[in-house]
This record gives structure tokens, C-alpha cells and sequence, in this order.
């Protein structure tokens, strides 16, 4: 078991590299960038609130973080405004983006980007769980997640209410509902009082494919970032 965010990756990358699943090798090639090498997280460790994507695109595979393409320009904008002056020029320009990680953990359900931008299967997404746990609550400290889209929601629902998540989880209400899950903390000797409780909030996913919501999107993010600030004393940083 990792006992540093560096020795996490290794595990990863020994995982990744131990048997064969579908990445999209010409990305990385085409930026020659090791396809094995995971690209786990961008931001604090010590942020009040997690952004959770489904995977990682062509342009998180060039520049080396989740959630930097079109859709988590949209995320990181809405971070800044969250923590900062509405309106302020920063929140606009490429540096003042990369500010957004002062205040928000950015990670996905696979650290690799599927061929074809495809989602990952299950059995994949089971793979890679136990260490996506570990970052969650061996690593990360906050308490507020903010899932993107069905898939990266979906990933919650074996540490929830069942019921609750097949009731208000499969309709649009899940956009403003809570989802109290215990995530549990891996260790040698678990046991349910290790278990780290979160609050999931569900939002879609802010590609520009999705035209149903995109339009909502910021104002969604902006309502479910002041829930996460009121719930937490500041920053928390």
C-alpha cells in the first residue's frame, strides 16, 4: 500500500502496465508521453471539494491534467469565480485557470484516455477502483465530490443508499440532490469505522456535445460550489 501520492502512481502504472486494456496509444505517441505513466489528479490534496470526471481526452493527455480541455475550462472557471471576484480578468486568462487548483482536487474514474473517447468498462473501472479510493481517502482530505455525467456518478453507487440512487439517481432531481456515500479506507484491517464519508453531488458533464445542458452548466457548478463553501469554513486550505 502507497504511503506517498508518488509511490500511488507507481502502483498504478505497475497495474497499468501487469495486463493489457484498451488506451489510446497514437495520443500519447503524438505527444510523446509514456502511455502507461497515469495522470491521476491536478489541484490541492488539501482542497474542501473534488471534481470527478469520467477519463482523460486528447488534450489531458498533451498537457498532462485532468479536466483541461473545453468542458474543464468550464470547470476551472467556475472554480475561480467561486473563490474569487466575480468578473475578475484572472478567471479568464490560461494562468488565471490554472489558479483553480488552489482550491479544487481534479481526478477521473481511469487515469488513461480510452480509444475513440469511449468510456471505459466496468471491469476496467474495477481495476483501477481500489486506487482511485486510496487517492480519495488516504490522500485527499475534503469531503464534498462533485461527480460529471452518469458514468462518473454511476462510480459512487456501491458506497450509497441503493434505493436512493436508483429513485432520484436516474432522474434529472439527482442535479440537485445530496448522496451521502462511505467510501471505505484501504487498508490491511478494514474495518467500517475506517470508512470516509462524502457528500456526492451530481452535476452533467460540460462537453460541448451536451447541448441539453451545456447552457446550465456554469450556473449548476456555481450553485453546488457556494453548498460545498457554506459546508466547509473557507477554503480549507
Amino acid at each position: 500500500m502507497a504511503t506517498t501520492i508518488e509511490e500511488l502512481c507507481e502502483e498504478i502504472r505497475a497495474s497499468a502496465r501487469r495486463e493489457e486494456f484498451p488506451i489510446d496509444v497514437p495520443v500519447y505517441e503524438r505527444f510523446k508521453k509514456d502511455p502507461f505513466q497515469p495522470i491521476l489528479y491536478a489541484g490541492s490534496l488539501k482542497a474542501p471539494v473534488c471534481i470527478f470526471g469520467r477519463d482523460l481526452g486528447k488534450d489531458e493527455v498533451r498537457l498532462g491534467q485532468p479536466l483541461i480541455g473545453a468542458g474543464g475550462k468550464l470547470v476551472r472557471q467556475g472554480v475561480l469565480r467561486a473563490w474569487q471576484a466575480e468578473g475578475s480578468a484572472e478567471v479568464e486568462s490560461p494562468g488565471g485557470l490554472e489558479d483553480a487548483l488552489r482550491y479544487a482536487l481534479l481526478t477521473n474514474t481511469v487515469p488513461y484516455k480510452p480509444p475513440g473517447n469511449k468510456a471505459y468498462s466496468d471491469l476496467v473501472k474495477q481495476r483501477f477502483r481500489p486506487l482511485i479510493l486510496e487517492l480519495l481517502t488516504r490522500f485527499w482530505t475534503g469531503h464534498h465530490i462533485i461527480p460529471l455525467g452518469t458514468e462518473s456518478f454511476r462510480w459512487f453507487e456501491p458506497y450509497g443508499d441503493l434505493q436512493e440512487f436508483r429513485a432520484r439517481g436516474r432522474s434529472e432531481a439527482r442535479f440537485d440532490s445530496v448522496f451521502l456515500c462511505r467510501l471505505p479506507v484501504p487498508s490491511k484491517e478494514h474495518s467500517r469505522s475506517q470508512d470516509k464519508l462524502v457528500s456526492v453531488m451530481p452535476l452533467p458533464h460540460p462537453s460541448p456535445l451536451n447541448r441539453r445542458w451545456l447552457g446550465e452548466f456554469p450556473t449548476m457548478l456555481a450553485r453546488r460550489l457556494s453548498q460545498v463553501r457554506l459546508e466547509t469554513a473557507g477554503p480549507g486550505l
